[in-house]
């Protein structure tokens, strides 16, 4: 039998401003407005000994939320990587800051749940 492999999430938030200009004009979104922004990061693998877990979720939630607290009340076109601050720009800011500490990771999933949009990353 091959190993079960496991999927581990921890969740973040963090609050910022962003406007978009390379999309069709007299859109609402190319003003300065902001956003309570949710990310998750997931992490896929065998369980891990000695302990038995794919990873500590103490760490991913520290991680994840350093990451988070980078952006939070700030304006992200501002950040070098989101001057184009799409959602899928943020999927890809948190899945380069993560990687490195978490080889297994998986997903990445960042949505503005006040108005029912998301996007996810699969990281490979």
């Amino acid at each position: 039998m091959t190993a079960p492999l496991f999927e581990i999430t921890k969740t973040a938030t963090f609050d910022a401003a962003h406007y978009i200009t390379d999309g069709p004009e007299h859109r609402p979104y190319t003003n300065l407005h902001g956003h309570s922004f949710k990310v998750e990061a997931t992490v896929a693998g065998e369980a891990q000994e000695p302990v038995g877990w794919v990873a500590d979720f103490a760490d991913l939630d520290q991680a994840l939320k350093a990451v988070a607290a980078e952006l939070d009340h700030g304006l992200l076109n501002d950040k070098p990587g989101l001057e184009r601050p799409t959602l899928e720009h943020i999927c890809l800011y948190f899945a380069e800051r993560l990687k490195e500490q978490f080889p297994g990771l998986s997903r990445i999933c960042v949505s503005r749940p006040t108005i029912g949009e998301s996007c996810a990353l699969r990281v490979s």
